[in-house]
């Protein structure tokens, strides 16, 4: 069991019980608290409360027990740590490793990764983890190792307070940089999947140039909201989609034109052209401003490098 305390602000006076907690412990959704209430787990001045349309006062004192149910459990998983101290854990992470655990997915997750680490993170809700990566998209995330760290992070996200660039390869030669602002909506008859959609959550990515080959882009690209599958879905929805993805993008056809080397490579590259590569914030604990760089992983880097030459070897 954990419990988490606070004191609910005066300024929220009037509001609805759960709408008041919600807002205070934002790192729990509005209908998780109601079932804290519900369960009799919520404590205003040391008396139970049942009832989440109840008003408040303001200035109440809070205390939640939160009853954890084991569903995971700790693997010698390896994890490439970039940064730590006491606070936050910042990784490199790699491709085919998924973040959380899903249906039919508890183990050989960095949550079990993390759980083996540091065990005492098992406290702090979800494992530390405020944002995710996809399966196959790799480079940097941070990770928190207490509970306060956690509450700060997640606003910090929620307030886009945190800087997030990555590098992409997409299919096509992109012309110039640009921002895409398009809501995302889960599909709604493939559920492993996003679309643009016109009643969907507010999403915003700017992309820049970095290298054009002959018929592909390199890309640099900032969030400025974090959306699942932002980048997959925004650049496949402008006709870009990234190199490789296996849901937005088709399998690229062997050409009569390119080298065998450059077809091979399309061919088995097997996930998509996706890496974090800078991220930066300032500290949750200390307010001391951090940022992080990391290299792109060699088999991008390879893809790069061959992209390279055929556009050369097509140009003479």
């Amino acid at each position: 069991m954990v419990i988490i305390t606070g004191i609910l602000k005066k300024s929220q006076l009037g509001k609805r019980l759960d709408q008041a907690l919600a807002e205070l412990f934002s790192s729990y959704s509005r209908s998780q608290i109601k079932k804290f209430i519900l369960k009799g787990l919520v404590r205003l001045n040391d008396k139970v409360k049942l009832i989440p349309k109840e008003k408040i006062y303001g200035n109440e004192n809070v205390e939640i027990q939160i009853i954890k149910k084991e569903i995971c459990k700790s693997q010698n998983i390896p994890l490439n740590i970039v940064y730590e101290d006491e606070y936050i854990l910042v990784i490199n992470k790699k491709a085919n490793l998924v973040v959380h655990p899903g249906a039919g997915n508890s183990e050989n997750t960095i949550l079990n990764a993390l759980l083996y680490y540091f065990p005492p993170i098992v406290k702090v809700p979800r494992a530390g983890i405020v944002h995710r990566l996809d399966k196959n998209t790799t480079g940097l995330m941070v990770i928190a190792k207490t509970i306060l760290a956690y509450i700060r992070l997640v606003n910090f996200f929620k307030m886009r307070n945190i800087i997030r660039e990555y590098e992409a390869i997409t299919i096509g030669n992109i012309i110039s940089g640009g921002t895409v602002n398009q809501p995302i909506a889960r599909h709604y008859s493939n559920r492993m999947q996003m679309i643009v959609c016109s009643n969907g959550k507010k999403a915003i990515t700017h992309y820049r140039i970095i290298e054009r080959f002959r018929a592909h882009t390199h890309l640099r690209l900032r969030l400025d909201t974090g959306r699942t599958h932002q980048i997959r879905v925004h650049m496949a929805y402008i006709n870009y989609p990234l190199l490789g993805d296996p849901l937005y993008s088709k399998k690229e056809k062997i050409s009569k034109i390119s080298s065998e080397k450059i077809n091979n490579l399309l061919q088995y590259f097997n996930r998509q052209a996706l890496h974090a590569v800078s991220l930066g914030f300032y500290h949750p604990i200390t307010s001391i401003k951090m940022k992080w760089n990391i290299s792109l992983p060699q088999d991008m880097l390879n893809l790069i490098i061959a992209l390279r030459e055929d556009s050369l070897n097509k140009s003479i």
